[in-house]
């Protein structure tokens, strides 16, 4: 066994876009982040875009991912990575612009900046990671906690009465975007899903259809303070009841 461990024949194939040098990576265990971004690696692999890719990743958990691949990488202000991907792809048209982010990222702080760039359709690709809390600085209440969760600023459950109903982010996009936007949420608990909609999101965006947005459904154990199964638990119970997952703005056929 351990011979074949050496010899990496037991080894699991890993994006070869991915910093290995980052590696093992400085998420949490048990974070979904690292798996986002493995589907998201896997698809530039599959697509061919290593060279293309100019990577933006926000402030909060997402920040760690400013070393996880091979690829032009930029960290951004707080809410400000759609902007920054925006002015880039504006520049330099032949890139394919991707803006990472969380929840807060991409539906507190920065929510004028997705919305709009929604409204123009920029040719630009964003992923949000949800995981119903504000991870990096101790797990308060973000702007996609579930009615009656509790965080560290909500002890006794989110009372939506006084504090507003979840963001639901792909429901808005998809309502607001003109046509040849590609809208979708997936999840990590199917990754081959998640890897689906990320590839049709930057097959989009080459295709200068469109804005490309994808949400995807995560886990936060550390600060959920829950075990393996209560965690998996959740993402594929409580969040997917409330947070449907699908494509709300399929690929468009081509015509001819």
């Amino acid at each position: 066994m351990q011979e074949l461990i050496e010899n990496n024949i037991l080894q699991p194939a890993m994006p070869t876009c991915w910093n290995e040098a980052s590696k093992p990576h400085k998420f949490c265990p048990g974070c979904g982040h690292g798996v986002i971004l493995k589907a998201l690696g896997e698809a530039v692999d599959e697509l061919g875009l290593r060279d293309r890719i100019v990577f933006g990743c926000d402030i909060g958990c997402s920040l760690l991912a400013w070393d996880f691949f091979d690829f032009d990488t930029v960290q951004t202000h707080h809410g400000r990575t759609t902007p920054v991907i925006t002015g880039m792809k504006r520049a330099k048209p032949e890139i394919a612009g991707i803006a990472y982010m969380g929840d807060g990222g991409g539906y507190a702080i920065g929510s004028q900046h997705l919305f709009n760039a929604a409204v123009r359709n920029e040719k630009i690709t964003v992923i949000v990671c949800n995981n119903s809390n504000y991870g990096m600085t101790g797990g308060q209440m973000s702007p996609t906690s579930l009615p009656g969760m509790k965080t560290e600023t909500s002890p006794y459950g989110r009372d939506i009465l006084q504090t507003g109903a979840p963001t639901k982010g792909p429901e808005m996009v998809a309502a607001v975007a003109p046509e040849g936007a590609y809208v979708a949420r997936g999840t990590v608990a199917n990754v081959r899903q998640l890897k689906g909609f990320i590839k049709k999101a930057l097959e989009n965006q080459l295709a200068g259809n469109g804005f490309s947005f994808v949400e995807a459904l995560s886990g936060c154990p550390t600060n959920w303070r829950t075990n393996a199964k209560q965690t998996w638990e959740f993402i594929e119970k409580d969040m997917t009841q409330y947070f449907k997952v699908g494509e709300l703005r399929p690929l468009q056929a081509k015509e001819g």
